[in-house]
C-alpha cells in the first residue's frame, strides 16, 4: 500500500474525479428518460421506474462486493469490470422492447456504476490522502460527481433532440468506457500485501455489525438514497407535469430555458452545480467537527426544505430555490459518512465497509424510485411518496445523533 501524500491534489485524486464525473454525468441523466421512454412503449411510469429501481439496487448489492474485489485483487479489476458491465447494460436497455428486459439489463447497469463509483474510488483517494487532507480529499472527489451531474441531465436532453432515446443509451454506453482511460492516474492499484493486514475481512465485518454505532450509520444512509434516487429519477417529470409555466421575458425564458422539460432537466444539473460547491465544504467541515453532527444537521435541513418544497405552489422560482437548497446537501453526506466509516474502523476494508453502508444507501434508492412510480400510477401525482421522503429525512436526522464518533478498537490478542 502506497504512502499517503502530504499533497492534496495528486494524480490519484484527479484520476478518481474525472472517473466519478463520467460516472454521475451518465447515471444523474436517467430521469430525462422517464416520459420518452414511456411514451415510446406506451408502459406505465412505474414499469421504467422499476427498471432504475434495480438499477440503484443492483448498484448497492454491487457496491461491497467490488469493494472486496478492489481488496484482494486491485483496485484497476474493479474500475474495468465496472465499465465494461455500464456499457453493457446501457447498449442492451437500448435495443429491448419489453419492461422486463430493460429491467434485467438495468442490473448489469447497476453493478457498473458500482464498480467504478463511491464504493472503490473514495477507497483509493482516501488511502492515498494524508490524515489532514482526507475529508477535503473526498469531498472534493464526491463534488466531481456532482460536476458530471451538472453535465449529464442537459447532455442527455440535448441529445434527444438529435436522437431517439435508444441512440442516446447508446452514445452513452460509449462514453462509460472512456473510464478505463483514466485508469493510469489511480496508480498500480495492487491489493495490500498479506503482511499489512491486521485484521481479516470477515472479522472486521462481524465487529461492525456488531457495533450499534455501524448500524446506525447503516439505517441513517437510507434515507439519503431515498431523497436523492427519488429526485434524479422523477423531479424532471414531476416539474415537467405540476410546475406553472415560465413566463415570456422571464431570466429563464431569455436564457433559452422556455418549457417546464427542459427546466426539469436543468433542476437537475443546478443541484448538481450547487452540490459542488455543498459536498466540499462539508468535507472541509469534517476535518473540523463531529462528523456525526454535521450529519445530523444535513438531513434537518433537507426534511425542511423538501417539506417547504411541496408546501408551496410549484412555480418555475421554487424550482430554482428547492434545486439550489437541496443541491447544496446533496451529496454532502458522502464525505462525511465515508470519512466516519474511515474514522471509526480505519482504511484497510474501508472500501468494502462503506460499500455495505451503501447498500442501505440504495436499499433507499430502491423505494424511492420504485414507490415514486407506483404510486404515480395510482394517485395520478408525487404528493404522497414526496412526505415519505421527508419523513424517513427526520429519521436520519435523528439516528446519527447516538453515534460513537471514535476509532474502533481491535479486539486484544488472545
Amino acid at each position: 500500500m502506497s504512502t499517503p501524500s502530504s499533497k492534496l491534489f495528486t494524480p490519484i485524486l484527479i484520476g478518481g474525479c474525472i472517473i466519478l464525473l463520467i460516472n454521475f454525468a451518465l447515471r444523474a441523466s436517467f430521469g430525462v428518460f422517464q416520459i420518452p421512454v414511456q411514451e415510446s412503449y406506451g408502459w406505465l411510469r412505474s414499469d421504467f421506474s422499476l427498471a432504475i429501481a434495480i438499477q440503484n439496487l443492483a448498484w448497492g448489492i454491487g457496491q461491497p462486493l467490488f469493494g472486496a474485489l478492489a481488496e484482494r485483487w486491485g483496485d484497476r479489476w474493479a474500475v474495468i469490470l465496472g465499465s465494461l458491465l455500464y456499457a453493457l447494460g446501457l447498449a442492451m436497455s437500448a435495443v429491448v422492447t419489453t419492461p422486463a428486459a430493460m429491467q434485467m439489463w438495468e442490473i448489469a447497469v447497476g453493478f457498473g456504476i458500482a464498480g467504478t463509483g463511491f464504493g472503490v474510488i473514495l477507497a483509493v483517494v482516501g488511502r492515498a490522502a494524508s490524515d489532514e487532507n482526507r475529508s477535503l480529499a473526498l469531498g472534493i472527489a464526491t463534488a466531481a460527481g456532482s460536476a458530471g451531474q451538472v453535465f449529464g441531465a442537459p447532455l442527455a436532453e440535448g441529445l434527444l433532440a438529435f436522437l431517439p432515446w435508444q441512440g442516446v443509451f447508446l452514445t452513452f454506453a460509449a462514453l462509460s468506457l472512456t473510464m478505463m482511460l483514466f485508469l493510469p492516474l489511480l496508480g498500480p492499484g495492487k491489493p495490500a500485501a498479506p503482511s499489512e493486514l491486521e485484521e481479516s475481512l470477515g472479522s472486521v465485518l462481524k465487529r461492525a455489525f456488531r457495533d450499534p454505532s455501524y448500524l446506525m450509520i447503516f439505517a441513517g444512509f437510507f434515507s439519503c438514497g431515498y431523497q436523492l434516487a427519488f429526485v434524479t429519477a422523477h423531479f424532471p417529470a414531476l416539474v415537467t407535469e405540476m410546475c406553472g409555466p415560465i413566463a415570456p421575458g422571464s431570466l429563464l425564458h431569455s436564457i433559452g430555458i422556455t418549457t417546464t422539460s427542459s427546466l426539469g432537466a436543468w433542476s437537475i444539473s443546478l443541484i448538481g452545480l450547487a452540490n459542488m460547491a455543498g459536498t466540499i465544504f462539508a468535507g472541509w467541515l469534517g476535518n473540523r467537527y463531529s462528523r456525526k453532527y454535521l450529519l445530523a444537521g444535513i438531513y434537518t435541513l433537507r426534511t425542511l426544505i423538501a417539506a417547504a418544497f411541496i408546501l408551496t405552489p410549484i412555480t418555475p422560482g421554487t424550482v430554482i430555490l428547492f434545486s439550489v437548497g437541496m443541491g447544496a446537501l446533496w451529496l454532502a453526506t458522502v464525505p462525511l459518512t465515508s470519512g466516519l466509516v474511515a474514522y471509526i474502523y480505519g482504511l484497510r476494508y474501508m472500501g468494502t465497509l462503506y460499500g455495505f453502508v451503501f447498500l442501505s444507501h440504495q436499499l433507499g434508492s430502491f423505494l424511492g424510485v420504485w414507490l415514486g412510480g407506483t404510486l404515480y400510477d395510482a394517485t395520478g401525482g408525487y404528493t404522497m411518496v414526496w412526505w415519505v421522503g421527508v419523513g424517513v429525512g427526520a429519521f436520519s436526522a435523528l439516528i446519527h445523533l447516538p453515534v460513537r464518533e471514535a476509532p474502533s478498537r481491535l479486539p486484544a490478542a488472545a
